[in-house]
């Protein structure tokens, strides 16, 4: 028995059983489903009706996140699969598909916040074990100018203030973000960064 997208086979709305007055269509066939996990890239081209191609992801372990708010995406390392909101299972294999939330690496994003704003971001943790005298990564300083000062300032100002919870998450290296693509279909793990309600609404979730 072959996987079926077809609803011929379905009951309808009141429970009735519908009669047969054809036999399976090629269109209606179904795939296996992909079930992405995380690894070194391995992506299978399918042929699909018309002719077309879809990418089957079998492994990936990395694909574009935006942040949002800022406006930027960055390429970054997905480590793990946090919580998803259909099925455990995912969870324990680590598999990624549309919707799941994952840990991806916080590296990228701080390094063009720093950039962009003149400002560390999420290094709390760093300056206080600078202060008890173990040796850390700081932020290196760079001579700048005063007019690049001056517009660095003017960014922070209008737009720098980063939220608690998500700073907290920058210290400690890792970002919650949902996948938004489909891993299976298109052969990447794209999505973005979760922040303000969305963010405290998935932690709330993974907590329990």
């Amino acid at each position: 028995m072959g996987i079926s997208r077809d609803s011929r086979h379905k009951r309808s709305a009141t429970g009735a059983k519908r009669s047969y007055y054809r036999k399976k269509r090629a269109f209606e066939k179904g795939r296996q489903p992909a079930n992405t996990r995380i690894g070194a890239k391995r992506i299978h081209l399918v042929r699909a009706r018309g002719g077309n191609r879809k990418s089957r992801a079998l492994r990936l372990d990395s694909g574009n996140f935006s942040w949002s708010s800022e406006g930027i995406a960055r390429k970054v390392r997905v480590i793990k699969v946090e919580f998803h909101p259909s099925n455990n299972e995912l969870v324990r294999t680590n598999t990624l598909t549309k919707s799941a939330v994952v840990l991806v690496d916080a590296a990228p994003f701080r390094q063009w916040y720093e950039a962009h704003y003149g400002a560390a971001l999420g290094r709390r943790r760093q300056a206080k074990q600078a202060k008890e005298g173990k040796e850390v990564e700081t932020m290196e300083e760079k001579k700048k100018s005063k007019s690049v000062e001056t517009k660095q300032a003017a960014r922070m100002t209008k737009q720098g203030k980063v939220e608690p919870s998500l700073e907290r998450m920058f210290e400690a290296g890792r970002l919650l973000a949902v996948v938004s693509s489909r891993p299976g279909q298109c052969g990447r793990a794209d999505g973005y960064i979760l922040e303000g309600e969305e963010l405290v609404f998935y932690q709330r979730s993974i907590r329990k």
